[in-house]
């Protein structure tokens, strides 16, 4: 599956189509985000059928962002990128299986440290678009 379908099949609210694909990836982090918290506050409240789904969701929506790696051009920051992804979605599992909400914040601050540093090159990449 790929990135903009992994991000339609976890949220139908938001309209996608118009997106370039740096925005695309900026709404996937803020989904993951926005599933993790949602899943946390679930856990807290003990409804453990909807924090699974929440966090299964979250998972995908991970899946979506190593979709649109590019290993090749991407070079070693592709990589540590797809290692990263890798371990988010393994500690998001154990937080499922173990109802740890600090493993869950861990993943969220990661998602936010990655988020932030996409964010901060988005006038850059709407520059080079513009003059192409």
């Amino acid at each position: 599956m790929n990135g903009l379908q992994a991000y339609q099949r976890v949220n139908t609210q938001t309209s996608i189509t118009d997106a370039d694909p740096h925005k695309l990836i900026q709404l996937l982090y803020a989904g993951a985000l926005e599933r993790i918290n949602m899943a946390k506050n679930r856990m807290q409240a003990k409804d453990y059928a909807a924090k699974g789904k929440l966090i299964n969701k979250a998972i995908e929506i991970i899946g979506g962002l190593r979709t649109f790696l590019d290993l090749e051009k991407g070079g070693e920051l592709s990589l540590r990128l797809e290692a990263l992804y890798e371990y988010m979605e393994s500690a998001l599992l154990e937080a499922s299986v173990k109802n740890d909400p600090e493993k869950l914040e861990e993943v969220a601050n990661l998602l936010r440290s990655v988020k932030e540093g996409w964010d901060g090159i988005r006038d850059e990449v709407v520059q080079q678009r513009q003059a192409v």
